[in-house]
């Protein structure tokens, strides 16, 4: 594997960390913020609004620029968010949303602003050192960090925190970022910048129809997957009757499905094409959380079904990278980061739909999040459907 490709997944591990640690250390900093759990929430949805603000930003900023030097510039934000994240101070006394919970805030936002931006970037350059026929692959190698981020990054980040402090992974991930910083500029070639299609060559790539039925299918697919994955854990503990002794084990299951299924999905999408293998995840998807609304309340069902689904997650990614820096010519670095904030519109999205079922009194309601999923994820399918018929070439 090239030293270059291992450099950008570090980066990718680092925004991996930064974004989904944030999850598993919510208590405890609406304790430390002295505030409630739902207002903790805003510092998930800061880091994702700085990832869709992050993407156009640069791509007018930094568009005539080598990408190398947008490489160190996103990196120089990943270091001094993470490092001011670790430092925010907290409130000594007192209750409600003081100007420390604000300033948090402001930093999650600046956290985020260079993940779509730094996964655009990073797939052009995966795709200029890849070898000829392997570009899914070194996309997906790249994204690889993000995987890992969630096998082993944030459980540990979430045990080190509940025995020292939240502070603690901030800090690592500055230094981390530090590194990152390093590795780029020793293993990443020197590139020339992008033509210059002006700030309006930049979104041209929008004016048709194959970049926004990519974009759907990720919003669907995505939000389908995370219809039931943000409500996971009750899922396992109320439905499934997994002990909470065992969530940490199954949070490190999900992660080692995401990293395998990010290597497959690449290496498929080499043999078969992004789009035919797109496609066949997508029904994969569908498939997968259908048989979860149906046996979500057996754990033996609902464990391989999770690693699968999980798997299934990261493994249309790459795939997905790649066709939407196929089909943004004149726009790259816009088109590269424009699954990362579809990715995340899926989030949103599907965490909001399937809460929407749930009575918490009432564990038989977590069986209709995945039911829900699985629509979201048919209208992806339709998506992909209608983009290989037409695309199916140029793809």
């Amino acid at each position: 594997m090239k030293k270059s490709l291992t450099a950008l997944a570090f980066g990718t591990f680092g925004l991996g960390v930064a974004e989904y640690v944030m999850m598993g250390i919510l208590p405890f900093l609406a304790n430390d913020f002295r505030i409630t759990i739902p207002q903790a929430g805003s510092f998930i949805s800061a880091y994702a609004l700085g990832v869709c603000a992050g993407a156009p930003l640069v791509a007018v900023i930094a568009r005539t620029w080598p990408l190398k030097r947008i490489l160190y510039a996103l990196c120089c934000i990943m270091v001094l968010s993470s490092l001011a994240m670790s430092l925010c101070p907290v409130p000594s006394s007192g209750a409600g949303l003081g100007w420390q919970f604000w300033l948090m805030i402001v930093f999650r936002f600046c956290a985020g602003i260079p993940h779509g931006a730094y996964f655009g970037v990073g797939s052009i350059v995966a795709d200029r050192v890849s070898e000829p026929g392997k570009a899914t692959l070194a996309v997906a190698i790249m994204c690889s960090g993000m995987t890992v981020a969630n096998l082993v990054g944030i459980p540990l980040g979430t045990f080190l925190t509940s025995i020292l402090s939240w502070r603690l992974i901030f800090a690592f991930t500055c230094v981390w970022n530090v590194y990152t910083l390093l590795s780029i500029s020793r293993w990443v070639p020197d590139m020339a910048p992008l033509p210059d299609t002006g700030f309006k060559g930049n979104f041209r790539f929008m004016k048709h129809l194959a970049p926004w039925l990519i974009i759907l299918a990720t919003i669907f697919g995505n939000g389908g997957i995370f219809c039931w994955y943000s409500y996971i854990s009750p899922t396992l503990t109320s439905l499934a009757g997994v002990p909470v002794s065992w969530l940490t084990v199954m949070m490190v299951l999900s992660g080692g499905g995401m990293v395998i299924g990010n290597i497959v999905g690449g290496e498929l999408s080499d043999k078969y094409g992004p789009g035919i293998t797109g496609r066949g995840l997508a029904i994969s998807i569908f498939v997968c959380l259908t048989l979860i609304a149906l046996t979500a309340s057996y754990k033996w069902c609902l464990i391989p079904l999770m690693v699968i689904a999980c798997g299934c997650l990261f493994a249309v990614s790459s795939p997905q990278q790649l066709l939407l820096l196929r089909f943004s010519k004149g726009g790259e670095l816009m088109g590269g980061a424009m699954v990362q904030l579809a990715f995340n519109l899926g989030n949103a999205l599907g965490a909001w739909l399937g809460g929407i079922p749930i009575i918490e009194t009432t564990p038989d309601t977590y069986h209709y999040p995945a039911a829900i999923g699985a629509c979201l994820a048919a209208c992806g399918i339709v998506c992909y459907v209608i983009f290989c018929r037409r695309y199916r070439e140029q793809a």
